[in-house]
């Protein structure tokens, strides 16, 4: 369920929220602010637009990608059906800065999945992140917004700077909008074990 507190730390104009919905919609790529750092969002079952994504952030297909939902129901169709207690544990853990392992379902598309059974997902806590699943009406990718392997951008200028001038756009739209803690990326769990993969 959506939160109170996710909506009323929520600043990018609804305007705005609209306008990325539609690019997103169209097969574009939006960068945004996340939970601790800057992402890069695009629409899941696109795979055109999940493989431009990669392509610029020159990240190999085989390790997967993260996808957040405002709520738990836009997540729970990419998990396996016989995977109720490692849903559980995710689920009694959301809307947090936790992304979680957990069994993919069969249909779930092998690019969100990379080389694994897994698929990384989270219930965002940030509340602009969240609103912008709202708008979009489901689940968005949503990775880092940095070249594999280079420091993650963590503010608006550096988002500007490193993704789009008015010479050059290596994105659709910069939605704006501040990480809650800059520079603190999620935590990954592993949801069958509950083991910490990537603490805070």
């Amino acid at each position: 369920m959506t939160t109170d507190s996710n909506r009323a730390g929520a600043h990018v104009s609804a305007h705005r929220l609209r306008h990325a919905a539609r690019i997103l919609h169209a097969g574009g790529v939006v960068a945004h602010a996340t939970e601790g750092v800057w992402g890069l969002a695009c629409d899941p079952l696109d795979p055109a637009a999940v493989l431009r994504l990669l392509t610029l952030k020159q990240r190999d297909i085989e390790r997967g990608l993260i996808v957040i939902g405002a709520d738990s129901t836009q997540l729970e169709p990419f998990v396996a059906s016989d995977a109720d207690q490692a849903w559980a544990r995710a689920t009694e853990s959301w809307p947090a800065a936790i992304t979680w392992l957990l069994p993919a379902a069969d249909n779930t598309p092998w690019w969100l999945t990379g080389a694994h059974d897994s698929i990384a997902l989270r219930q965002t806590a940030h509340a602009d992140s969240a609103a912008l699943c709202r708008a979009f009406g489901g689940a968005l990718v949503s990775t880092s917004a940095n070249i594999s392997a280079r420091p993650p951008v963590r503010s608006t200028w550096q988002a500007r700077a490193r993704l789009g001038t008015h010479r050059r756009t290596l994105v659709d739209m910069i939605l704006g909008g501040t990480p809650d803690t800059p520079g603190r990326p999620s935590t990954i769990r592993d949801a069958r074990s509950g083991e910490t993969l990537r603490g805070r």
